[in-house]
């Protein structure tokens, strides 16, 4: 038997933060995602599988555009017409009322759980091996509670859940905390899981897989995205498990460092001869930033000029541009002093005192720790220009 096992699609994604590209580069990073779910359909197809396991958030939000609830019928029912089974859990973002939705159950595509508990599905691949699905979906947004799964039977079990593992922080146990441990007593045979974008194995013996999304949306969503396919020995029920990248972009970081002060074409022409892989979207950060003026860090950190980067490169984009110190040039002491001074009431006490009491939007921001570390880097940067003139260049 064979299945494919994927999560978290998000159609309707907005890609925030990236509407300063071309039109045209733009619509093709939203469809990404699109094109990507159409890939898997046609693995599902090309390996003549049994079984197509869709682990929640298939959709952005609770109420989705028409046309993409019309595209996700259409390769459902690619699907369906070749009698490949599909079970589908709703998650934390598409917790969608049916009788407001196009989406419709079959003898081939089947919703689990929608009661908010779990539901045991039993089927049969086309060669007649017996197997059984455990699962259930969101009807709210937040589940704070572990949700219980029935022991296993003496069929190969999969669980079909979206859920996040128990942190012990009770203001983000919010998506059906599991405990691990619990988890693995079950001894299902598959626990196929989503709402973690980023792909992993959390246990083979027995496997309990989350496949991360199918198609990086912003930098923290980096490389190769996709689905598994597994192979289950229907004798001794060993599964093997394959990777399968089908996303059509990939995102990356890339790192370049500064040994000089340039000139914003030398900055440009730097950038370029470092963006050689196509189909990728980059966030550039430029390390050793103190070399640059004040108008250069004004240019470069203007998407505007991005936009520009990203016209000359055929397939890929410029999506952000960072700034970071490199630590080669140091300070004297009296400057030292009044750089780390200004430094910490810049970052410390402004945010921690000030901000932070604002919103509980800004408190969640705060707690993030690679907005705190832009947020750090950019405060040095700043400060450091300004204290330009005592600067000691060290080689």
């Amino acid at each position: 038997m064979k299945f494919i096992h994927l999560a978290d699609v998000h159609l309707d994604s907005p890609f925030r933060g990236l509407s300063f590209l071309p039109s045209k580069d733009f619509n093709h990073l939203r469809n990404s995602i699109n094109l990507s779910f159409s890939r898997i359909v046609d693995l599902a197809i090309a390996e003549d599988v049994d079984l197509v396991l869709i682990a929640g958030d298939t959709f952005d939000s609770v109420t989705p555009a028409i046309k993409n609830q019309l595209f996700f019928k259409e390769q459902i029912e690619r699907l369906t017409n070749k009698k490949i089974q599909v079970v589908m859990v709703f998650g934390n973002h598409d917790y969608l009322k049916l009788a407001d939705s196009l989406i419709e159950e079959n003898d081939y595509f089947h919703l689990l759980g929608l009661s908010q508990s779990v539901e045991t599905l039993s089927l049969t691949a086309k060669d007649g091996f017996p197997y059984q699905v455990n699962g259930f979906s969101y009807r709210q947004n937040h589940i704070t509670e572990a949700v219980k799964f029935p022991a296993k039977g003496k069929l190969y079990t999969f669980g079909l859940a979206h859920m996040q593992e128990e942190t012990g922080n009770a203001s983000h146990d919010v998506y059906a905390p599991f405990n691990l441990e619990n988890l693995k007593s079950l001894d299902y045979d598959y626990f196929a899981l989503g709402h973690i974008h980023l792909r992993q194995v959390l246990s083979q013996k027995p496997w309990i897989v989350y496949p991360g999304n199918i198609q990086g949306r912003h930098i923290k969503e980096l490389d190769a995205k996709g689905c598994y396919l597994g192979e289950i020995d229907e004798k001794t029920h060993e599964t093997k498990l394959t990777f399968h990248k089908t996303s059509p972009i990939v995102w990356k970081k890339l790192a370049i460092e500064l040994t000089k002060e340039y000139s914003l074409r030398e900055l440009e022409s730097l950038i370029l001869s470092k963006c050689v892989e196509n189909n990728t979207c980059y966030t550039v950060t430029l390390q050793g930033s103190e070399y640059l003026s004040d108008s250069l860090i004004e240019a470069v950190t203007d998407s505007n000029w991005w936009r520009q980067l990203s016209d000359n490169l055929a397939t890929s984009y410029v999506a952000d541009v960072r700034l970071a110190l490199s630590n080669k040039i140091t300070l004297d002491q009296l400057n030292q002093t009044a750089f780390d001074k200004a430094y910490y009431q810049v970052t410390e006490e402004a945010i921690g005192q000030d901000l932070a009491k604002k919103s509980e939007f800004l408190r969640d921001l705060l707690e993030d720790p690679d907005f705190l570390k832009d947020l750090h880097e950019e405060s040095k940067l700043l400060l450091a220009a300004k204290l330009r003139g005592g600067f000691d260049e060290a080689n």
